[in-house]
């Protein structure tokens, strides 16, 4: 009897190298400053979410203003010019592009 360990090491390997979920990256990234319903020391995930849905009506163009955004954000272009103003300019979180499509559509779809 031959047992097929190749396969079990495919799908071992593979789920090691997956890619962080957008709510992972969010924690590590991300929590520090934005709680998920309450104003810490910048808006929260509910109020960044509904705030950015009034201006963006489609999935995929909150998400390309917020990766475009994120990767370099400029108070000009800022969609919570209150929240700028009270707290300042949000810094450079400094991920890779794709780590920043996934916090976005986090962000998107919302937190539990």
């Amino acid at each position: 009897m031959r047992i097929q360990v190749v396969p079990l090491i495919v799908l071992f390997s593979v789920s090691l190298y997956a890619a962080p979920s957008g709510e992972t990256l969010f924690q590590g990234n991300c929590v520090t400053c934005h709680d998920h319903t309450k104003t810490l020391s910048a808006p929260s995930i509910k109020e960044i979410q509904a705030r950015y849905k009034s201006v963006f009506h489609t999935k995929e163009a909150f998400v390309s203003f917020a990766v475009r955004w994120l990767n370099a954000p400029e108070a000009k272009s800022a969609i919570l010019q209150d929240a700028v103003k009270k707290f300042e300019l949000m810094p450079t979180i400094g991920v890779d592009q794709e780590s920043l499509k996934a916090i976005a559509e986090f962000l998107y779809d919302g937190s539990s």
